[in-house]
């Protein structure tokens, strides 16, 4: 379980994070959305340890990050998977780690095998390691432990279709198994495909959060059809209200059953019918409209 209370970090006047609160519980995925310079990477790097925040405090598995004894064993991180030593090859980085956590260098064949990374390409050197086989070894390295917990940022970046699919069932089997996944993606799809709760956040404040099913109905039902007048006329006679979104289709306030049901009732056809209106996407353009920035506040301050 990760627990975040009140977190903060500010940079003279500038505000970065601003008493951000949540909880990642066990046998979940949480997925951690928000526009680019919003706080994200800012809290995860305060989780564990690598940033200092200003106010607040944040636990895993009851504890800080820099209390646990050996964290690697407990808690799985990629922050960054382009910061690994590009002289080394991908066999040696994860030889050190298991040599600083105590583990065997079976574990190392054991998780090379897990993330897909050949022999061949373990004995590369990481310079020459695309961004995929980066994240793959980066994913390796946060697992080799066998952690209760991982943190995990941007790790579809430079990963092929196939290789998201492999992730999102690695990711999906860990909590399975009851262990506790806070996912950060620009990939919007990937965490409405895998996330369990979500929590958004902008501007450095969350601004939603809540599980994935009843953030997404809250948006309504999505629902299309070849008559679009008709359906909007057997919408009326049942009572539901909607409005029309771009590119065609109707956002109804009701569950996808009284839709179905109002469309047979009216001797509709539906295309599409869709619970959490036109997806996540749209929520979360929505939700952060007056946070999205072309670079992040931090930058411009520095610069």
């Amino acid at each position: 379980m990760i627990v975040i209370e009140e977190l903060s970090k500010r940079y003279g006047a500038y505000t970065a994070v601003d008493r951000v609160s949540f909880t990642v519980e066990p046998g979940t995925v949480t997925g951690f959305l928000g526009p680019n310079g919003a706080g994200k990477s800012t809290t995860m790097r305060m989780l564990v340890g690598l940033t200092p925040p200003t106010t607040g405090t944040s636990t895993m598995l009851g504890v800080p990050y820099s209390q646990l004894p050996n964290p690697g064993r407990t808690v799985g991180v990629l922050l960054d998977a382009s910061a690994q030593h590009s002289g080394r090859t991908g066999r040696e980085v994860l030889k050190l780690g298991a040599m600083v956590m105590g583990l065997p260098d079976s574990r190392v064949d054991e998780m090379l095998a897990v993330v897909g990374l050949s022999d061949l390409e373990a004995k590369r050197r990481i310079g020459n390691y695309s961004l995929g086989m980066r994240q793959r070894l980066g994913i390796a390295h946060a697992l080799l432990g066998d952690p209760e917990v991982l943190i995990l940022d941007e790790p579809a970046n430079g990963l092929d279709p196939a290789g998201i699919r492999w992730m999102r069932g690695l990711l999906r089997s860990f909590a399975e198994r009851g262990g506790t996944v806070l996912l950060s993606s620009h990939l919007i799809h990937e965490i409405e495909v895998i996330a369990d709760e979500l929590v958004v956040i902008g501007r450095g404040a969350i601004v939603a959060q809540g599980s994935k099913d009843s953030m997404l109905s809250d948006a309504g039902t999505l629902v299309r059809s070849l008559d679009q007048a008709s359906l909007a006329t057997a919408l009326t006679d049942t009572g539901l209200a909607y409005s029309a979104i771009a590119g065609g289709g109707l956002i109804v306030e009701a569950s996808a059953e009284q839709v179905g049901m109002a469309a047979l009732a009216g001797r509709v056809v539906l295309t599409e019918l869709k619970t959490g209106g036109s997806g996540l996407e749209d929520m979360f353009l929505e939700l952060t409209a007056d946070d999205a920035r072309v670079e992040s506040e931090l930058e411009r301050v520095a610069s």
